[in-house]
């Protein structure tokens, strides 16, 4: 008779990385998956957990986070915010730099549940000391001693089992007023082809064009806050219609990521994408200090957007669990539900609601379906489930209203 240390019975398991979609029951042995299928009977478990009315699915990736708390102005509680909220792998995108990496190891990613890996910004002291762009904060590519492709590759080299690619803001406000954009973009650029891992990219406000952010990208590199509607957006605001640039990336191979974030998700230039077909390969959050109240709250509720604006349910869930493991070379460990591997699950509602939920911008949107945590195991062990402390939370909304003059693409 097999024995598990768990069993989820019941639930609509949902892996796109295997073609599975029906209701079935997994079993967990020693931190890994160890089985699919009709197992409940003639088996037993130290647990069940009822599933039934569920949805169940690898354990969600969210490749865009900023997780580096108490040191940076945006570091969030990674194990609240993330596996609370049924992400078993988050990705910091480059709170630390070479300089302060070595911390990042010691007081987030080994102190954390959430399994946490990171993208390396190009800037020496990544976000240490800076937070949003477009504003009047200092910047951390303010003066090009910052940025030294060198020590970024040697640090990369040194630290690949965490460590899953470059980050760079490109945004003139933190770059001298954009005197550095073009110089450390380059230098970012080298070091993501030496080490040969994708370069993230942040591209608003920026004097960089389309034609080079993301046109200069490589084949698989990660074009963030793709849905956002300030200068440089990926919409002509004129047509309504994608830039010639952004199709000829994405033909290309350039990977396009939601990265929600304070400012980078509007539902106009999210309703005018998939208008034209146009879907995000990632789904992500830019979760941080300034947003994990409101707008962003969560990856589910981030993708609970991504229903409204009609985006299949299946393909929401791969683009939030095999793509984004896919994205940084980990989906031989990370974004399956395959027999073998860590046992990283979520338990996900989809329930019927009347909810008015907002953008980045305070421009609302009547939302019918909502995701909703319910369970999450990482490596076989159950964590706690959190939730929003108000959801909507129309306190955050000033902050959204104050920056609408800068849209080019509103309501």
């Amino acid at each position: 008779m097999e024995k598990f240390d768990w069993i989820i019975k019941n639930g609509r398991v949902i892996d796109p990385s295997q073609a599975l979609d029906k209701v079935t029951n997994i079993g967990l042995a020693k931190g890994k998956i160890a089985a699919i299928g009709d197992i409940e009977g003639g088996s037993e478990a130290d647990q069940i957990y009822d599933a039934t009315g569920h949805i169940v699915t690898p354990g969600l990736v969210d490749l865009h986070i900023h997780g580096y708390e108490h040191v940076t102005p945006l570091g969030i509680d990674v194990d609240h915010y993330c596996l609370g909220r049924g992400v078993t792998t988050a990705i910091d995108a480059g709170s630390a730099g070479c300089d302060t990496f070595d911390g990042f190891r010691h007081f987030a990613a080994e102190r954390s549940q959430t399994r946490l890996l990171a993208f390396l910004h190009i800037s020496r002291a990544g976000l240490a000391f800076s937070s949003r762009t477009g504003g009047d904060d200092p910047g951390e590519l303010e003066t090009l001693k910052l940025v030294h492709t060198r020590d970024c590759i040697d640090c990369i080299e040194s630290n690949r089992d965490l460590l899953v690619g470059v980050k760079i803001r490109l945004s003139s406000s933190i770059a001298n007023d954009g005197r550095n954009e073009v110089e450390a973009y380059k230098r970012a650029r080298e070091a993501a082809g030496a080490v040969e891992l994708p370069l993230m990219t942040h591209h608003n406000f920026s004097f960089i064009p389309l034609e080079d952010c993301p046109g200069a990208m490589e084949r698989g590199d990660i074009y963030t806050h793709c849905f956002h509607a300030y200068p440089n957006t990926i919409i002509d605001p004129v047509s309504n219609t994608l830039f010639d640039s952004i199709v000829a990336a994405r033909d290309a191979g350039v990977l396009f990521d939601i990265g929600h974030g304070m400012g980078s998700f509007s539902w106009p230039v999210a309703e005018l994408c998939a208008q034209q077909g146009f879907w995000p390969d990632t789904i992500s959050t830019d979760i941080h200090s300034l947003n994990r109240d409101g707008p962003v709250y969560d990856l589910p509720t981030v993708m609970s957007r991504m229903l409204k604006v009609g985006m299949p349910l299946v393909e929401i869930i791969r683009a939030s669990t095999i793509n984004p493991a896919k994205a940084i070379g980990w989906d031989d460990r990370i974004g399956t539900l395959d027999i073998g591997r860590d046992a990283d699950i979520s338990v996900l509602a989809l329930d019927s609601v009347t909810l008015q939920l907002e953008d980045c911008h305070a421009q609302l949107r009547s939302l019918e379906s909502q995701l909703i945590p319910k369970a999450v195991w990482r490596a076989g062990n159950r964590g706690q489930i959190t939730s929003p402390k108000k959801l909507p939370d129309c306190d955050t909304y000033q902050t959204a209203i104050d920056w609408q003059s800068k849209l080019i693409i509103r309501d």
